[in-house]
């Protein structure tokens, strides 16, 4: 997958998570994990965009591994959610856990290859 079309992927997947915060329970719980997981999905796109431009391999790496930190964060919020039943529409909750999975393949496997080098 090429950089551009990545970071694309990304900044719709953030879409969709923003999106889906639309149709959330009201409680506390929910809002509280509501935000963080717009915080995290944000910053994963965001940071990917700082590691493209990166100043060095090391500087790449650094802002990749966050990025993949913030999906790992941003998927457990989501289980969370769909095991609370916070978030009330549970067929898109599902399509973006699957998407979130599908990204952090595919940024565990650039760390490996930008390790490499």
């Amino acid at each position: 997958m090429k950089p551009n079309q990545l970071e694309n992927r990304l900044i719709q997947f953030t879409v969709e998570v923003i999106k889906l915060c639309k149709s959330i329970d009201k409680s506390f719980a929910a809002e509280h994990l509501t935000k963080q997981l717009i915080r995290s999905s944000t910053s994963v796109a965001l940071n990917y965009g700082e590691a493209r431009s990166g100043e060095s391999n090391k500087d790449f790496l650094h802002k990749m591994k966050i990025s993949l930190k913030e999906l790992r964060e941003s998927y457990v919020n989501m289980k969370i959610q769909k095991g609370a039943k916070l978030i009330l529409n549970e067929e898109e909750l599902d399509r973006l856990l699957d998407e979130n999975n599908q990204l952090i393949s595919i940024f565990v496997a650039s760390i490996k290859t930008a390790s490499k080098k």
